[in-house]
Parts: C-alpha cells; sequence; structure tokens
C-alpha cells in the first residue's frame, strides 16, 4: 500500500496541482476551519492519550497549531516570491534570481508527547511549500492518530494529503520508499534509523531529536519568578515528556537549598499536597514508558539524592513531580535524556563553571539560563552550543515563529516555524537569464595571451576588462 501510496501522491503532484497558491491558500483555510471546529475532539482525544489538561492541550498545542496555519496564510504570496539577487559582472548583461519551488512528495514522522501539534505543524509548511504529504502520526497517541485519520480526509485535498497510520512495520515499509524528503520528530536511536534509510536514495531529512536541556540558575535572580518559570516549563510540559523541557539544573553548592525550598513550595501551590491526584499534571503515556522512568530511580544511589517528590501509582500511570540532588554522575538519570518528571540538580562551586559542564556533553535542543548577570548571560550566549538559548525563562522561544527552532548536532537536523518551515520544505532553486546580446569572444579558445588578460579581469571585477570583452576584443573572425 505504501508503495502504490507514494507513487499515486507523486502522480498528482506531477500534474501540477499543489503548486498555485491558490491550493496552498485553500488547504491552509481548511486546516484552521478543523482546528476551530474539531477543538473538542483534538482535546478529548490529547486526554485520552497523555491525560493532559484541557488548557494545556490549548495552550501547547491547539492555538499554537492554528497560529501556525495563520501565520503561514499572512507569509504565503511573499514566501513564493522569487527572490532577486544581483548579478555578475562576468554574466553581464543579466537577471538573477532565487525561486522557491516545492520539493516533490515529502513524509512527516510525528512523535507521541505532542501528538497534534508536532504532527500538524511540518506539514503545514509542507503544504505551504507547495508539497504533496504523507503523515505518519505515532501509534504510541493512537487517539490522536485515528482522529488526524478521520479528520484530515474530510478538510483537504485527499488526492495530495494523506495519513497512514500503524506501527514499526508501517513505518518501515514507508522508510523503503523514495521521498523527497521526510521530517522526523523523535528521539536519536530512531532519528539514526531514519537517516540510514533515507540514505538509500539520497533522500534529504529534517530531523528533530531531543537531548539534555539544562537550566543555569543563577542566585542573582527573582527566586520565585525564576522557579515558577522552570517549574511550569518541567511539569507543565506533558509532566516532563518534552524535548525542550528542562533536563537539569545547574547552580553553586551555596545555593543549591534556596533553590530546593523554592520548589517545593511552587510545586505545592502547583499540584498540591498530593500531586498524582492533580488532574493539572499529565500521566506517562504508557505502561513502557512508566517502567522505563521508574528504573531510572529504583538504584539506591539515585533514590538517596531525591529530596522532593518521587511517589508514583503504576494503576494511574503517574509519578509526582521529583527534584534531585547531585545524583552520581555515572547513573541512567544523569546520562540519558530524561524525558520525564524528574529534574536532577548538579552543584558547581561557581556558575562560571556550568558552561563548562554543558560542553563536555551532547549539544542540547535547547539551553536555559537565569541571571541578572550581563557578563554571565553574554558567556552563555557566546559559549554555549545548543538549537536554541532562552535566558530567564523556559520553552517560549518555540512560540515564536520568526525564529527557527531545531536542533544542532546530536540533537537534531534542519529547523522549522514560521517561513522556516516552508523553507525546509522548499528547493531554493538559482535562475539565471541572458539574452543574446553582450558577447565577449575572450571566453572561447583560442586561449591567447591577450584574452587570458582580459578574462582575468573579468573574474577580478575589472569594468575596463568587461568593456573590451563586450568590444569584442580581440577581434576574431565570426
Amino acid at each position: 500500500m505504501a508503495a502504490t501510496l507514494a507513487q499515486d501522491l507523486r502522480g498528482s503532484f506531477r500534474t501540477g496541482r499543489t503548486r498555485p497558491a491558490e491550493w496552498r491558500t485553500t488547504q491552509l483555510k481548511a486546516l484552521v476551519r478543523m482546528i476551530e471546529e474539531k477543538e473538542d475532539d483534538i482535546s478529548d482525544a490529547l486526554h485520552a492519550d497523555l491525560a493532559k489538561p484541557r488548557m494545556e492541550s490549548y495552550l501547547h498545542e491547539i492555538s499554537l497549531a492554528k497560529g501556525a496555519c495563520v501565520f503561514a496564510l499572512k507569509g504565503l504570496k511573499t514566501w513564493m516570491k522569487p527572490d532577486k539577487v544581483p548579478a555578475a559582472i562576468t554574466t553581464f548583461p543579466s537577471t538573477a534570481q532565487i525561486i522557491p519551488e516545492p520539493l516533490g512528495v515529502v513524509l512527516v514522522i510525528s512523535a507521541w508527547n505532542y501528538p497534534f501539534l508536532l504532527s500538524i505543524d511540518p506539514v503545514i509548511g509542507a503544504i505551504a511549500a507547495g508539497n504533496a504529504v504523507v503523515l505518519k502520526p505515532s501509534e504510541i497517541a493512537p487517539a490522536t492518530s485515528s482522529l488526524f485519520a478521520k479528520l484530515l480526509p474530510e478538510y483537504v485535498d485527499n488526492s495530495c494529503i494523506k495519513v497512514v497510520e500503524g506501527g514499526v512495520t508501517e513505518t518501515t515499509v514507508l522508510l523503503d520508499q523514495k521521498w523527497d524528503k521526510i521530517f522526523y520528530t523523535g528521539n536519536g536511536n530512531i532519528g539514526r534509523i531514519v537517516m540510514a534509510a533515507a540514505a538509500k536514495n539520497l533522500t534529504p531529512v529534517a530531523l528533530e531529536l531531543g537531548g539534555k536541556c539544562p537550566v543555569i540558575v543563577d542566585s542573582n535572580i527573582d527566586l520565585h519568578v525564576a522557579v515558577k518559570r522552570i517549574a511550569v516549563g518541567k511539569w507543565g510540559c506533558n509532566n516532563g515528556q518534552a524535548c525542550i523541557a528542562p533536563d537539569y539544573i545547574i547552580t553553586t553548592k551555596a545555593f543549591a537549598a534556596e533553590l530546593v525550598d523554592s520548589l517545593k513550595r511552587v510545586l505545592v501551590r502547583f499540584y498540591g499536597e498530593d500531586p498524582l491526584q492533580s488532574e493539572d499534571l499529565s500521566r506517562i503515556v504508557n505502561v513502557n514508558h512508566f517502567r522505563r522512568l521508574t528504573l531510572l530511580i529504583e538504584d539506591k544511589e539515585v533514590a538517596d539524592k531525591i529530596v522532593l517528590g518521587g511517589e508514583i501509582d503504576e494503576k494511574l500511570l503517574k509519578i509526582a513531580p521529583t527534584v534531585l540532588v547531585d545524583a552520581p554522575p555515572d547513573s541512567a538519570l544523569m546520562t540519558g535524556e530524561i524525558f520525564g518528571p524528574f529534574l536532577p540538580i548538579v552543584t558547581v562551586e561557581k556558575i562560571e563553571e556550568s558552561i563548562d559542564y554543558i560542553n563536555a556533553g551532547a549539544k542540547p535542543l535547547a539551553a536555559y539560563l537565569f541571571t541578572k548577570n550581563k557578563k554571565l548571560q553574554e558567556d552563555f550566549v557566546t559559549n554555549v552550543s545548543a538549537g536554541g538559548l532562552l535566558v530567564n525563562d523556559v520553552a517560549l522561544h518555540l512560540t515564536n515563529p520568526h525564529l527557527p527552532f531545531g536542533g544542532v548536532g546530536d540533537s537534531g537536523i534542519g529547523s522549522y516555524h514560521g517561513k522556516f518551515t516552508f523553507d525546509c520544505f522548499s528547493h531554493r532553486k538559482a535562475v539565471l537569464i541572458r539574452g543574446f546580446g553582450g558577447e565577449a569572444n575572450a571566453r572561447y579558445p583560442p586561449y591567447t595571451p591577450e584574452k587570458q588578460r582580459i578574462l582575468r579581469g573579468l573574474i577580478k571585477g575589472s569594468f575596463f576588462a568587461l568593456i573590451l570583452a563586450l568590444l569584442g576584443f580581440p577581434r576574431e573572425k565570426r
């Protein structure tokens, strides 16, 4: 089926159906209508998959998805226009431009933690760029996957936009096909599999991965504000099941106790004395992930470092917000991406040491700093390499459509959001147009010493050499 599907979509694309601005606009407007009309259905699916609070579903998925559509609709005609660029002296007289054209038939493989937003956001950009698209939602979020399979054919052009449900088998079959681009969101291990499969057909990829996103917390801050922002960015984002959620904090030994006390107060305020019963805290997505997470803190050396939380309820698939201080650096908790509700605190003697600590590991998808110290801020921005940086907050940088969102190194390849998604699914085609005038005999053999002088002058940008070339010097018989 997947092979036939890819061929059918390629046939539709070759008709030129997806290229006009009218088609793209119609599809984007249909997606906006779908989001507006089916908001309750989307929220219900997200709650079924993750017990996600309705407000969190709206803020983090529904509103951002609609915003991405609206932003694309406003910018589309400008994005589609050719970019005129200067022509070189060597091609005078001529005009030069860069034309954005659709890549063709693209595959979007989505993730389960934000199953609506992370599916529809790249699809929006692929449609805006004029491509035919196959969306493969995550089988780990079955309610949202099923909703896409039901809704998209009702709203968009089913001859050019398709949904394929299923698990590993279906994804493997899809990866065996020839695509013009593959966009994958998920973990690095599967990202390597996607990249290897794409290499067989020389298919370009965009990989939105994760990593251990650090938070440097200086003592020179508004502590209460900082802790609220860290807490909502960690536990208010799927209970830590987010690629840009804080993975660990770095602070000084002298400040750690005060930071922990503030975290305790804020977490009680957010989720009550018994967070496992809070309706504002998402559950762990499934039993397998629940067991993976509980294994991280079962080791006694790790468990002894818990200073807050640690309660679990396997029946509810819930784990309370949990803070640890100076967990063993060689433990699984500290060496791999947590993707859950545990927040380790690493202590250092001086806060400046935190930058070296971050740089000793793989490049994260996001890195955060809380400080009023301008020198520390400058050092952080200059010396920390990450997909994105944010000072004095967490996660909010992804809400700005004028900023690219993506990783670097182990945290990903390529970026998207706003026009960057359009660019991700476009080829920037170089076009140079000349007439038959301006013939320069010096470019043709035989290469006499005089011709060589003129050609060297042209390469160096000599206006005098250009005039000689256009006048036909040295003279040649026609």
